[in-house]
């Protein structure tokens, strides 16, 4: 069965570049120092986690339920971006990913017809 490429696919794209960013950040890039670095790095993939485990089954609940948890990442990349210039880029990556996931799902939800009964 041939699926058809929809804006639902961008949304888990992102989804799923949201939580590669999150384990660059924490885990790599500017991880936490000492014994604080695999707490943060869970704190901030476990979260994103649910969301990407339901789109392998049901694309849309699953970025509903990953838009949801969009809406924190989305928080925490302004208030990086804004008090913290050594991971400024890596903030706005993180605000463009979360508006491209809660994005698809508006665009979703506005062209989405019911299939009849």
């Amino acid at each position: 069965m041939k699926t058809r490429w929809n804006i639902l696919h961008a949304g888990a794209l992102a989804l799923l570049a949201l939580l590669a960013l999150q384990i660059l950040w924490h885990g790599w890039l500017l991880p936490a120092p000492g014994a604080q670095r695999w707490p943060t790095l869970a704190l901030a993939v476990v979260p994103l986690i649910p969301g990407v485990w339901i789109a392998r089954r049901n694309l849309r609940r699953g970025l509903l339920i990953g838009g949801i948890v969009c809406l924190f990442y989305f928080c925490h990349g302004v208030s990086a971006a804004y008090s913290d210039s050594s991971a400024r880029w890596l903030a706005l990556g993180e605000i463009a990913l979360t508006l491209v996931v809660i994005a698809a799902l508006g665009w979703d939800a506005r062209h989405y017809k019911r299939p009849p009964k």
